[in-house]
């Protein structure tokens, strides 16, 4: 721990642990590296409270989360289903599995949630901690779910808000601030060239009210016949110039 700076937090998106550090892992390379971060544990034979003392020399002193790469069960290999019981309890899953995207929007791998109970199914007790399990897709021509190994994030419920694929809260890069002040300009140029029309489609509905109702004027259907064309004219024809407005 010595080579690393004071305040070092590890805090990765899910992107980061599925198409970095769990590829890595089942490609078999710079493992040490990565067994400095997460290492190999089966964390279904122990109990939870004990894993943070096990995990890598990198965030073992993390308070929040702990991450680990577990390997295929050998039931598993067998087409069983994996054994989630420890001796006091056991890990039940919450929810349905979600896809983990790219940051291209690309389906990088699947996450399961799961929660720890006291006690034997079905009459366990729920506990504050929680699981996060990772499994890698492999890019083929048929997409292929990666069971070799999982990567796990473990912690336990604080009640304060989490929102583990994102960076901390007012973290923003550069790129992120540039995209949303181009939204704020283009839906501003947007809402003030509609209400431009509006205006004027009022008036024009004034103005033939007026002639209308004139003595003078005879109803001959030629202010009604320009006002319809205005109407019907092609949406290029408008004042604004749509490539300006840099639509996202």
């Amino acid at each position: 721990m010595e080579d690393l700076p004071p305040g070092f937090r590890f805090y990765p998106t899910e992107e980061e642990l599925v198409s970095f550090y769990l590829r890595m892992k089942l490609q078999g390379k710079r493992l040490q590296e990565l067994n400095r971060v997460i290492p190999d544990v089966n964390i279904y034979e122990l109990e939870p409270w004990h894993l943070p003392r096990l995990s890598g020399e990198v965030c073992r002193r993390d308070t929040e989360q702990w991450f680990f790469f577990t390997p295929r069960q050998a039931r598993e290999v067998q087409g069983g289903r994996p054994s989630r019981t420890t001796g006091s309890g056991y890990w039940k899953a919450t929810g349905s599995p979600s896809y983990v995207y790219s940051s291209d929007n690309r389906v990088i791998g699947v996450k399961k949630t799961m929660v720890f109970y006291n006690g034997k199914a079905p009459a366990g007790r729920k506990t504050k901690w929680k699981m996060q399990e990772y499994r890698a897709i492999e890019a083929d021509a048929i997409p292929k779910l990666r069971h070799e190994f999982s990567l796990s994030r473990v912690y336990v419920i604080s009640g304060s808000f989490r929102a583990f694929d994102r960076r901390p809260l007012g973290t923003v890069t550069r790129e992120e601030t540039s995209q949303q002040v181009r939204r704020q300009h283009a839906a501003a140029a947007a809402a003030a060239a509609a209400a431009a029309v509006s205006s004027d489609h009022v008036q024009d509905t004034q103005m033939m009210e007026k002639r209308s109702s004139s003595p003078e004027c005879s109803y001959s259907g030629g202010y009604d016949h320009v006002h319809l064309q205005a109407s019907s004219a092609p949406i290029d024809d408008f004042l604004w110039d749509w490539g300006q407005l840099d639509w996202l």
